[in-house]
């Protein structure tokens, strides 16, 4: 045998195994790379058939544009965001604003969302010297105006304001004496727009 002579081997035998990926970390932000395939109907019959990435599992998941899912987000991680989060529905065990603090160098602010047990819409304002308020014109499309509720605030001094009657486009207010009314006002009602909150649904024992 001279050097550099061929000698053919023996291939050995295919192994299409679905193994785990292994090894450390990588800490490069880097782009998944998509293996260039033949078409379809061209795709050899005698290898491994193709596989793509319907389970992944990554410690850190950084998004530069958009991120568009057709199911949903579970588990036990932090999703932080500078954008705009949408979507029909989301459910959480508590939910919070978390800002730079507006005041305070090397601080963060952070409130936590009032809860109830409705998907409820709220106005409030100021009314001086008018014995009505008015509803902004979508409340007529959004909420059921039978759930809605009023709170008033006389400002200066008792002037003894009621609700005197409501309907879907006003609340028509009344003081004592017809004297000149001037109170804060806070307008509660409930969406009509999607299915009421079940608050107490009950829970299959076996999951």
């Amino acid at each position: 045998m001279s050097a550099g002579e061929f000698i053919p081997g023996t291939a050995p035998d295919k192994d299409c195994t679905d193994r785990a990926a292994y090894g450390s970390g990588s800490t490069l932000d880097s782009y998944i790379v998509k293996t260039i395939l033949p078409a379809e109907d061209e795709y050899p019959n005698d290898i491994c058939p193709p596989k793509y990435h319907s389970r992944a599992k990554i410690d850190n998941f950084k998004i530069l544009e958009d991120l568009t899912m057709g199911g949903n987000i579970a588990g036990g991680v932090n999703i932080s965001c500078s954008g705009t989060v949408s979507g029909s529905t989301g459910s959480f065990s508590s939910k919070t604003f978390n800002i730079s603090h507006p005041t305070k160098d090397n601080r963060r602010l952070i409130h936590g969302c009032l809860e109830g047990p409705e998907f409820g819409v709220y106005i409030r304002g100021r009314v001086k010297n008018r014995e009505e308020i008015s509803f902004p014109d979508y409340w007529e499309g959004l909420v059921d105006w039978t759930t809605i509720t009023v709170n008033l605030t006389p400002i200066g001094a008792h002037q003894n304001v009621i609700v005197k009657r409501f309907d879907e486009n006003k609340v028509y207010l009344q003081s004592k004496g017809g004297m000149p009314i001037d109170c804060f006002y806070h307008i509660y009602a409930t969406r009509k727009d999607i299915p009421r909150l079940e608050v107490e649904p009950g829970v299959d024992k076996e999951s």
